[in-house]
């Protein structure tokens, strides 16, 4: 029998704790406190009535939507640094709004944002590993609940989503593939995945490294499996949250 546990007692293909928390955000169009485990992002959307210049000087159609991600000072034990205090922005953090962008796009129809830009704000309010993949699932919700509100306002015409997205880490602990990382999993972890997809189970981006150590394919396949299972729960727990809020049978 094996001796191997995980740190919080989980089974290796458990989630976290997970919880969303709507309207969080008094002043956004839509809102989520979005938690898994001790990771808890405010997740929060609202629409500009305007484009980036990119998309004017190119005579581009639609409209447009953009994240934007940060750690609050005391989201760490150890504080962090504001952006506007260092002078610039954290690279990392360039690098995961990017990231919450490209994965909201995968499942958006822009033609239907007609000038308009949905900007999606991602702060980290206590951080305990996996803040990019609470942001993402969170991010979607925050956007969706805007989006229902526009749509009653006669803003919007329709839902731009064709789909849900949510996201998950996965990583090697031990030398047991794991499910939804808390900290001190990832730091020891010596393989590390975080996997975007949307809520039919199609992929829209995996990242993933060996940390100083090297992973077999059949290694590959079970993180990859442990993903799919952890993202179909997420994708489910998504629509039954959405679908209480927005009373009704709801079109993903």
């Amino acid at each position: 029998m094996s001796s191997f546990s995980r740190p919080d007692g989980r089974a290796c293909d458990a989630l976290r704790e997970i919880s969303f928390q709507a309207d969080f955000a008094a002043n956004a169009t839509g809102s989520v406190l979005v938690s898994f485990g001790d990771t808890k992002v405010i997740c929060g959307a609202m629409l500009e009535k305007r484009v980036p210049g990119w998309m004017r000087a190119q005579n581009v159609s639609g409209g447009w939507l953009t994240a934007e991600y940060s750690m609050l000072p005391y989201s760490t034990l150890d504080r962090k640094q504001r952006d506007a205090s260092r002078g610039k922005q954290d690279g990392r953090g360039v690098e995961i709004q990017r990231l919450i962008g490209r994965s909201l796009r995968a499942v958006i129809d822009l033609q239907k944002l007609p000038g308009h830009t949905l900007w999606v704000d991602c702060d980290v309010l206590q951080a305990d590993g996996g803040t990019r993949t609470a942001s993402i699932t969170g991010a979607y919700l925050a956007a969706r609940l805007a989006v229902q509100k526009l749509i009653d306002a006669g803003t919007l015409k329709e839902n731009p989503f064709s789909d849900s997205i949510a996201a998950v880490s996965v990583g090697i602990y031990e030398g047991q593939p794991v499910l939804d990382l808390p900290y001190i999993e990832d730091r020891d972890a010596s393989v590390d995945f975080n996997v975007v997809m949307t809520g039919k189970g199609e992929f829209v981006e995996l990242q993933g490294t060996g940390e100083e150590a090297t992973f077999s394919e059949d290694e590959l396949a079970k993180l990859i499996g442990l993903a799919k299972k952890g993202i179909k729960e997420l994708s489910a727990m998504q629509a039954s949250f959405l679908t209480q809020r927005l009373l009704g049978d709801l079109k993903l």
